[in-house]
């Protein structure tokens, strides 16, 4: 992989926010189910990105950036950490994103490793996330040690709207 991976918060959120709102819109113009349908557009996607900031500030969400040998974001990692008193010890990993032009290259795994290897030294000992089942980034997970824990039919849609099952998995890190 010829990609750098850099933990950004909400100033970095904010000064790249376009970069990172055309990310979105090519992975869900990919077609990966990521909880936006086919008709988001640049607007919304920065929206959704904005949306993101308080989280960021306060702390409970911790956010990488790959960007490849161009520099250009090429991927995107996150994890929300459980802030319930007796979850605490627990975050659910989201939007595992690689701009289609970028995977199979090992961004999506590098950044999953750097998510894991952070959520060790921060204390999370169960890391949780769910993905559609048969995608791709089935293939990623399992590879990287996650174990199934079942799955959900017509959980969500894809971006085209079609109902589709997720897979749940799990993690325990590595301390």
């Amino acid at each position: 992989m010829n990609a750098s991976l850099t933990r950004i918060d909400a100033a970095a959120l904010t000064a790249h926010r376009e970069e990172l709102a055309a990310l979105l819109l090519a992975v869900v113009r990919g077609g990966s189910s990521i909880g936006f349908l086919a008709d988001l557009d640049q607007g919304a996607a920065a929206a959704w990105w904005d949306s993101l900031l308080p989280a960021l500030e306060e702390g409970s969400l911790a956010l990488w950036v790959s960007r490849g040998p161009d520099g250009r974001v090429d991927g995107t990692i996150s994890w929300s950490r459980e802030t319930k008193a007796n979850g605490r010890h627990r975050a659910e990993v989201r939007k595992l994103m690689v701009h289609p032009e970028a995977r199979g290259r090992g961004t999506g795994r590098a950044l999953l490793d750097e998510a894991e290897a952070a959520a060790a030294r921060a204390g999370v000992v169960l890391l949780f996330l769910d993905t559609e089942s048969g995608s791709g980034a089935e293939r990623v997970y399992r590879a990287a040690g996650w174990t199934e824990a079942g799955s959900i039919p017509d959980y969500a849609t894809d971006p085209a709207g079609r109902l589709v099952a997720t897979t749940l998995y799990y993690k325990h890190t590595e301390q």
